[in-house]
């Protein structure tokens, strides 16, 4: 049996409903200062709908839209519409399973940062 949409959900519902582990969600709580579930006698932890609805913003962020942790809470902290640089945003992260002409764009792109490095760290 569901919980109504209103009804607060545990630490442990709020985890099995992203599909992510417990300890992920006390490290957002940490790490994203406006997500503060209430607490109750021992720290348990109970996600209000409009907890509920900023942990599932998070993670679109986060597991989705490719955000870093971060470029997530400086989207939120402005208001969520503001644009970021894109140094606080990642690269989709794409799974690679053939040995095609991308695996090799990539290979040779690597080597080439790999040598730049090389050479700075060098003069360096």
């Amino acid at each position: 049996m569901d919980k109504a949409p209103e009804a607060f959900l545990t630490i442990g519902e709020m985890a099995q409903r992203l599909g992510v582990k417990t300890h992920i969600l006390r490290y957002w709580e940490e790490q994203f200062p406006m997500l503060k579930p209430l607490t109750r006698a021992g720290g348990r932890r109970l996600y209000r709908p409009s907890d509920v609805a900023l942990v599932q913003q998070i993670n679109d962020l986060l597991h989705r839209q490719g955000y870093t942790i971060k470029g997530a809470r400086q989207f939120l902290q402005n208001g969520g519409g503001a644009e970021l640089a894109p140094a606080f945003v990642a690269a989709p992260v794409r799974s690679i399973t053939s040995n095609g002409p991308e695996l090799a764009f990539i290979h040779d792109e690597l080597k080439r940062i790999r040598q730049r490095l090389s050479s700075a760290l060098a003069d360096a």
